[in-house]
């Protein structure tokens, strides 16, 4: 029996009929897999949703709790009643104000708001000043158009004044996100090469560089914000630039723009950008200690020197006069 059962397997037709028997099931197990797992795209493509939707909210919620419980305050009622009645956004320019008020820090309608009244209250304001003091309560006697120049040259300066304190503002945060940056090219570079996503690097990038840079953190804050809910990433990078100006933000956004599009690795770039940041604040401290001489003269000719002589000739103008006497 035992060798009648060993004949029956060893031979050949029955090793066939079992070898077709196996390639049958694996063919249906083949076959059937893929259809019993379902779409795995679609799932994957739902969990990245679902996970840019929480991404989105805990951003919101941290910007909120940085703005005070809301992200764009109100305009006061005083000031929206006084800009809306004289159409001052018609007439004043708001387009180009409002890229400045972006890379100054101030965000939301009130901004642009508070822009439009303090131009036209403070040319007024410095005006009546100016009428008030040289009309009547001057004792000094000037001529009538040396007063009305006056006065004009205090409106143009109330009108020059928001601007200028724009411009001031703009200069003092691009400096702290210029000095910041070459940092936060470096723990950019970090976490990209580490694996994380490009969202979750920026996330990491703004917890950790508001150390340095406080302006600088919540630029990559409202850029994580941005990538989590805007369809396209490139008009994220875009207005990361817009509201920075800085012309190494320029350089990381277009590498950010071409990895994203053509698909080139990104460690590399991040890596050339990091680079050159450092060297532009290397040139740049290097340019302020070369000026540094120059400066220097005339404070040590008016301070140094006099003090230098006096301390040389005072001993020998003492031992003169006491030998005279």
């Amino acid at each position: 029996m035992t060798e009648l059962l060993f004949e029956r397997i060893v031979d050949s037709r029955t090793l066939l009929a079992l070898l077709v028997g196996f390639l049958t099931i694996a063919s249906l197990i083949a076959i059937g897999l893929p259809l019993l797992e379902g779409d795995r795209l679609a799932e994957r493509m739902k969990q990245v949703a679902s996970e840019r939707e929480r991404i989105r909210a805990r951003e919101r919620e941290k910007l909120q709790a940085r703005n005070g419980g809301n992200l764009r305050h109100a305009p006061k009622a005083y000031m929206k009643d006084i800009v809306e009645r004289f159409s001052l956004s018609k007439w004043l320019g708001v387009k180009q104000a409002r890229s400045h008020l972006a890379m100054a820090g101030y965000r939301g309608p009130q901004a642009e708001v508070g822009l439009l009244f303090f131009r036209l209250v403070t040319p007024i304001g410095l005006s009546l000043f100016g009428v008030t003091y040289l009309f009547v309560l001057l004792g000094v006697e000037l001529s009538l158009p040396a007063r009305f120049g006056v006065v004009l040259a205090l409106a143009f300066v109330g009108l020059k004044a928001p601007e200028l304190y724009l411009s001031n503002t703009i200069a003092k945060r691009q400096q702290s996100m210029r000095r910041a940056f070459p940092d936060a090219m470096d723990l950019l570079l970090i976490c990209v090469e580490s694996g994380m996503s490009i969202e979750h690097a920026f996330r990491r990038v703004s917890q950790e560089i508001g150390v340095r840079s406080v302006p600088l953190a919540e630029e990559f804050t409202l850029t994580t914000a941005e990538l989590s809910y805007l369809p396209d990433r490139r008009t994220a990078y875009d207005n990361f630039y817009k509201r920075t100006g800085l012309e190494a933000v320029k350089n990381i956004v277009t590498s950010l723009v071409q990895a994203e599009k053509y698909g080139t690795p990104l460690g590399a770039a991040l890596r050339v950008v990091s680079q050159e940041a450092r060297d532009a604040r290397m040139m740049e401290a290097e340019k302020k200690a070369a000026s540094l001489p120059p400066k220097l003269t005339v404070p040590m000719i008016l301070f140094f020197l006099p003090v230098l002589f006096a301390i040389i000739l005072t001993p020998a103008i003492i031992q003169i006069s006491g030998q005279n006497y």
